[in-house]
């Protein structure tokens, strides 16, 4: 179980870092730092995340889910203000960049299967 864990760590480490290379408006300083902002990512999501998704709940209902995008991109920004090294010019940035790090995401895991 913590060798899947490290495995989607890494692989969304590697998504951070090429999806920052593909945005002019995302910067990261080096995988390592990418690394860094992929594991706090993770705590978020998994304690933030949650909370935010029950408190906006009727609001992703309205818009048959496509607010969900807009959580993401708030959760990205989080991650941007806490993580120095870390940064995001803007929400629409965040938005983005929060899409493409899903595709990058899917594919990796697509191609390693795991």
């Amino acid at each position: 179980m913590l060798y899947t864990y490290l495995i989607k760590l890494l692989l969304n480490a590697v998504g951070i870092f090429i999806t920052a290379k593909i945005l002019d408006g995302v910067k990261i300083d080096g995988f390592g730092r990418a690394l860094t902002a992929a594991f706090i990512l993770s705590l978020t999501n998994f304690f933030v995340k949650p909370v935010l998704t029950f408190l906006l709940y009727p609001i992703t209902i309205l818009t048959f889910g496509l607010f969900s995008f807009v959580i993401n991109a708030m959760i990205i920004l989080i991650v941007s203000a806490v993580y120095p090294h870390f940064k995001v010019k803007s929400f629409l940035w965040a938005m983005l960049f929060s899409i493409i790090l899903s595709i990058i995401n899917a594919l990796l895991h697509w191609f390693l299967i795991v």
